[in-house]
């Protein structure tokens, strides 16, 4: 069997390393003759991998010690509800910048429980670049202060930190780059991100939040999604989805034996590279909109020309073994996300697939 380049934006591709390991021990994990699916969330055997798990996690992104990590379920959009249910601690108002769907989806969202107010927005240019921290007009009594640091479908990616001079806690949304590159977990309140793009099957929940913002839940928050709650036990208030986390910790040891986040953030660069500049070198036959300084790493929306070979491109690209290039349906065009399960050779046969595609209708 061949497998598909798949450059799904999520669901995403998983590790072929990861999915045979699976395999393997789908009927017999460790001798228990069941699957991890099938055991007990609460049996020695699941704790010790759920204790694994967390361990590796934290040791790749070098949590603090003062965080907790909780595996939850709901997904990113499930959190744009949960972050102010769990974090407006009395307060009325959170602060947001505005930087595609997904900040504007945290925005909504967030619109039913308290003020949230737009700080700073890159709209005015259709989500093409990120706005500077100098155009923001932050709320100093707000309860939070909100970023989606690498947006899927408008393809721009935070490549700074915002510094904040203020008691403000900064929460972010880090579904779609989590784990592609180092970060300082301590500038941050929480982090939160959905792992289906670089982690694992949809179904799972990460969460990292500062051990000093618990406690404040408000009161209508169901229990297994308060983050208070879900820390005091071990995030196992409820039965977790035990096989996504599971193959979590087998994508985290995958990580590791790669060469760890700074390894991640090489390839991820060498890979952007290779596509963007058959993009730029393509004498406009492609385009890509962002601002070169805010180009995503990860998911690199662009456009034909000439949009009436949309179709063509796509079913093309089908034959040639390259799947889910087709752009999200907000903006339309094409997108490529390449996350850390895709290979340099995956990256290699879609930038010969683009520049043969040109010649053959350009």
């Amino acid at each position: 069997m061949m497998r598909a380049y798949n450059f799904s934006a999520g669901p995403a591709a998983i590790p072929t390393e990861v999915l045979l390991q699976a395999q393997a021990e789908l009927l017999d994990y460790k001798g228990t003759g069941m699957s991890v699916m099938e055991m007990s969330h609460r049996g020695g055997v699941f704790m010790d991998v759920a204790r694994e798990v967390e361990r590796d996690f934290r040791e790749l992104l070098n949590v603090p010690a003062n965080y907790k990590v909780l595996f939850l379920q709901g997904g990113g959009k499930g959190e744009f509800s949960l972050v102010p249910l769990n974090l407006l601690r009395g307060k009325t108002r959170a602060d947001y910048v505005n930087t595609g769907l997904w900040s504007a989806g945290a925005i909504k969202e967030a619109g039913k429980y308290c003020e949230a107010a737009t700080i700073a927005s890159s709209e005015d240019k259709k989500f093409t670049y990120v706005p500077p921290q100098n155009a923001w007009k932050p709320n100093r009594d707000a309860a939070f202060r909100h970023i989606c640091t690498n947006e899927t479908v408008h393809g721009i990616e935070y490549f700074w930190t915002p510094e904040i001079d203020d008691d403000v806690p900064l929460v972010a949304d880090m579904s779609s780059h989590i784990l592609s590159r180092a970060i300082d977990v301590s500038k941050y309140g929480c982090i939160y991100a959905g792992a289906q793009k670089n982690i694992g099957p949809s179904g799972l929940t990460i969460v990292i939040v500062r051990e000093d913002l618990l406690g404040h839940a408000h009161p209508m928050t169901p229990s297994v999604f308060d983050y208070t709650q879900q820390a005091a036990n071990g995030w196992m208030l409820n039965t977790p989805p035990t096989f996504a986390v599971y193959l979590a910790g087998l994508t985290f040891k995958w990580l590791k034996a790669q060469g760890g986040l700074g390894a991640m953030e090489t390839k991820s660069i060498a890979k952007a590279k290779m596509i963007y500049d058959c993009i730029d070198g393509s004498d406009g036959f492609y385009r890509n909109d962002v601002a070169v300084e805010n180009r995503s790493r990860m998911n690199v929306p662009f456009f034909l020309r000439d949009e009436s070979l949309n179709a063509k491109f796509i079913e093309a690209s089908l034959a040639a073994n390259l799947a889910g290039l087709k752009g999200h349906k907000a903006i339309g065009g094409m997108r490529a996300s390449i996350y850390n399960a895709i290979s340099i050779d995956a990256v290699a046969a879609l930038t010969i697939f683009m520049r043969e595609f040109q010649q053959r209708n350009g």
